[in-house]
């Protein structure tokens, strides 16, 4: 059962300077003493406040650059107090969260591997229980809404509100542009849950490459995020882990400032009437989308019906692949991708078979 979250505003976690988009910015991982300050010396002159930097790597194979651990906490605690930063970097577990407390980090977050494990979550919630620092949950490896929500339920349970969510995209097989795959649509359903919670996009995860990032950002702050999670390098062609998606300083500022902030209300009356006459006529639609599938559904009753009574099979599988060609078709006649009606029909196929299986189930009156 999904529980009601109580989450301090993200304007009283007194990190981020005024002006939107928020931004965290900072190497992938602290590799040495000099690139963490040197990083952090040009990313303050663009007038970002929040430092991040790995110190725990989790890596898929051993033998491989795992960060520097603890030691880098030093680093980090230089750039928070010679330049007044905030400070902020990745747990794991309750070792990294005691390490991080010792030094004065001011914002940790919990990667995509760690929330997708909830033993792990539980413990770095435990860890953190009363103590008053901001906690941000990175999406899981899969695209498991409840599995994100639930780590969000296990720090607030813990006494946590100062809690917040990066959207960093999922794995997927499927070959895309990016490294992982933004399903937006989960995001956005979490963002309707939620309103109240502070959404950070993280674009070099999710795109993997320079060349993405600063698209993804632009669309994530079209869809209203908070801000933005950005790794930055001073020096990227040496970077130790994740090189292809590190920024240079000089980079993050132009892209920055190439940015559009879109404001989530106007007051102007000739936008608030026209907007509103839009908005009745997809309300209209919509009705009338309902109205649809709810007589298509009956119409899947009756053919259950009809193919119990035959002792024919729920499942015509050569039929469904006609159709859906049919519709994939008339879709893009309609000016509709191939994803968006694939996946629309498919949903209603599925809930299709529900109902014909439910009648199936059933028994005869004299039975």
């Amino acid at each position: 059962m999904e529980r009601r979250l109580e989450i301090t505003p993200l304007s009283q976690w007194n990190l981020f300077p005024e002006g939107q988009p928020l931004v965290i910015a900072g190497p992938c991982s602290a590799e040495s003493e000099i690139q963490v300050m040197e990083t952090a010396r040009r990313i303050k002159t663009l007038g970002v406040n929040v430092f991040r930097a790995g110190i725990w790597k989790p890596r898929t194979h051993p033998n491989t650059f795992e960060g520097v651990g603890a030691p880098g906490l030093k680093w980090m605690q230089r750039v928070k107090n010679e330049l007044g930063m905030k400070i902020c970097t990745e747990v794991a577990c309750e070792r990294h969260v005691f390490d991080c407390l010792k030094y004065g980090v001011d914002m940790v977050w919990l990667g995509a591997r760690t929330t997708a494990n909830p033993f792990l979550v539980q413990e770095i919630a435990d860890a953190l229980r009363d103590v008053d620092i901001p906690v941000l949950v990175k999406n899981p490896v899969s695209p498991d809404l409840d599995l994100w929500i639930g780590a969000l339920e296990r720090l607030n349970q813990s006494g946590i509100k100062k809690i917040g969510v990066i959207h960093r995209g999922f794995s997927t097989f499927e070959k895309i542009p990016y490294r992982n795959s933004p399903e937006w649509q989960i995001a956005i359903e979490l963002r309707s849950r939620y309103p109240q919670l502070p959404f950070f996009c993280d674009p070099s995860h999710m795109a993997g490459s320079t060349k993405y990032i600063e698209e993804i950002s632009q669309r994530s702050l079209d869809l209203g995020l908070d801000g933005l999670m950005i790794e930055t390098h001073c020096d990227p062609s040496c970077a130790l882990s994740d090189a292809r998606q590190q920024l240079t300083p000089e980079e993050l500022g132009t892209m920055l400032g190439r940015l559009v902030v879109r404001k989530s209300d106007s007051d102007s009356p000739e936008y608030k009437e026209n907007i509103d006459q839009l908005r009745a006529k997809i309300d209209v639609i919509d009705e009338s989308i309902l109205y649809t599938l709810a007589s298509r559904m009956k119409i899947s009753r009756q053919i259950g019906e009809y193919k119990k009574k035959n002792n024919i099979a729920i499942l015509q599988t050569s039929r469904w692949d006609s159709l859906l060609e049919k519709v994939i078709a008339k879709g893009a006649e309609y000016g509709l991708s191939e994803k968006f009606v694939t996946t629309l029909f498919n949903a209603i196929h599925d809930a299709s078979v529900s109902e014909q299986n439910a009648i199936l189930g059933e028994q005869h009156p004299e039975q």
